[in-house]
C-alpha cells in the first residue's frame, strides 16, 4: 500500500525586526507603548505595540502587544506570534521564543509578557550602544481565496542564492592576488590589499591613503602584536567572521583581537571579541577581562566583570587572590573606585524616610 502526504492547511510568514534605542532609559513604567510599528501578514494589517517596563508578577517586565488591524474582517482569523531576541553582532544565539496562538477579530489585541527586563540586562543582547533587537515571527492560517493567492504570488518569483562575498573576498586573502602592500609582523611578512583595508578600518584608511608616512610604503612594520593574531585580523577584515578554532583558543585570541580591533577602529569586532571574552569569565580570568575592558572602553564586559566578583562574598574573596586581581590593581587602579561603588550601591541600607 502506498502511503502520500497532503497539505490540508496552508499559512502565511513574515520575520519582523523591532530595534529599541535607548533602553536602558526605558525603565520608566508607562501605561502606553513607546514603539510601534504596522505589517501586513495574509491579507491582513496586524499592530505591534512595545511596552517597556510593566509591573508583572511582583517584577518589571518587558510586554508586547498584538492586534489585529483590519477593518471589516468578516470572521476570526487564526494566527500565531513568536517572539525572540536577537544578538546585532551575531555572536549570540537567539534567546528562547514566547509564543502565542488565538483567533483575532478586528481590534483584538492579545498581550505577551516577553521577559523580565532584569533578565534583558544581564543577557548580553543589550548592544554598547544601548539598543536590543527583537524578532517578531507572524504566522497567519488562509482560508482557500487566500492560499491560492499567495501561492500565485510566489511562483512569480525566484530566490536569489544566498551571498558569496564573503568567500570571495576570503579567496582573495588567500591567494594574495593583486596584494599591493606588505606587513612585518613578529618577523614574518603578510600580503594585503590597501582599499580592501581602508574600506573596512578608519585607522588603516588614514595610514594608507592619508598624510601619514606608511601612505607610499610598500612594506609597513606592525609593532606589538603576534603575527597570528594579525591574521585573524585580517581574516576578519575580508570575511567579516573570526577564523575557526576550539573554544578555548577562540577565547585567547579573542582577548588579542579586542586589542587589536581598539587599535584599528573597528567597533563590530570589539564587541564581537568583548561578548567573547564575556562568556569566558571565571575567577581565573574576570580581573584581567576587567582591565581589558576598563583601556579599551567596554562597557558591557566592564558591568559583567563587576557582577561577577560581587555575586557573592566568596567570589569576591577568590578573585582578589589571584594574580589577575594584583595585576588590575597595578594597571587600572581606578577600578578599585567602580568596586568600591558598586559594593555600596548594593549593599546600602534601606533608609526610613
Amino acid at each position: 500500500m502506498q502511503s502520500s502526504c497532503i497539505n490540508l492547511t496552508q499559512a502565511a510568514r513574515h520575520v519582523q525586526l523591532f530595534r529599541i534605542d535607548g533602553h536602558s532609559a526605558t525603565w520608566v513604567k508607562v501605561s502606553a507603548p513607546i514603539a510601534s510599528c504596522r505589517i501586513a501578514v495574509g491579507g491582513y494589517d496586524w499592530a505591534i505595540d512595545y511596552y517597556p517596563n510593566v509591573y508583572y508578577c511582583n517584577e518589571s517586565w518587558i510586554k508586547l502587544g498584538f492586534t489585529m488591524a483590519s477593518d471589516g474582517a468578516a470572521r476570526g482569523v487564526v494566527a500565531t506570534f513568536r517572539c525572540r531576541l536577537v544578538d546585532q553582532s551575531g555572536v549570540l544565539k537567539p534567546s528562547g521564543e514566547k509564543t502565542l496562538s488565538c483567533t483575532f477579530s478586528y481590534g483584538l489585541t492579545k498581550e505577551v509578557h516577553f521577559m523580565r527586563r532584569f533578565d534583558v540586562n544581564v543577557s548580553g543582547y543589550v548592544q554598547q550602544d544601548d539598543s536590543i533587537l527583537l524578532e517578531c515571527a507572524i504566522t497567519v492560517l488562509l482560508d482557500a481565496a487566500a492560499a491560492a493567492a499567495a501561492a500565485a504570488a510566489t511562483t512569480t518569483s525566484v530566490a536569489a542564492p544566498p551571498s558569496d562575498l564573503q568567500r570571495h573576498f576570503g579567496e582573495m586573502l588567500r591567494s594574495q592576488k593583486g596584494a599591493d602592500v606588505t606587513f612585518l609582523v613578529s618577523g614574518e611578512s603578510v600580503a594585503a590589499h590597501r582599499c580592501v583595508l581602508a574600506a573596512r578600518s578608519p585607522v588603516f584608511m588614514a595610514e594608507l591613503f592619508g598624510d601619514m608616512e606608511e601612505k607610499d610604503s610598500e612594506r609597513i612594520e606592525i609593532k606589538g602584536m603576534e603575527a597570528e593574531v594579525f591574521r585573524a585580523l585580517l581574516h576578519f577584515i575580508y570575511t567579516d567572521t573570526l577564523p575557526e578554532q576550539d573554544e578555548e583558543d577562540a577565547r585567547t585570541m579573542a582577548q588579542h583581537l579586542l586589542d587589536a580591533a581598539d587599535r584599528y577602529g573597528m567597533e563590530r569586532l570589539k564587541l564581537i571579541c568583548a561578548d567573547k571574552v564575556c562568556a569566558g569569565i571565571s575567577v581565573d580570568t574576570v580581573a584581567t577581562s576587567l582591565a581589558m575592558a576598563e583601556q579599551h572602553g567596554c562597557s558591557k564586559l566592564k558591568a559583567r566583570c563587576i557582577e561577577f566578583i560581587l555575586a557573592t562574598p566568596a567570589n569576591f574573596q577568590a578573585v582578589a587572590a589571584t594574580e589577575g586581581y594584583k595585576f588590575l590593581t597595578d594597571v587600572c587602579p581606578s577600578v578599585l573606585n567602580d568596586l568600591i561603588l558598586a559594593i555600596f550601591a548594593r549593599y546600602k541600607p534601606f533608609r526610613c524616610s
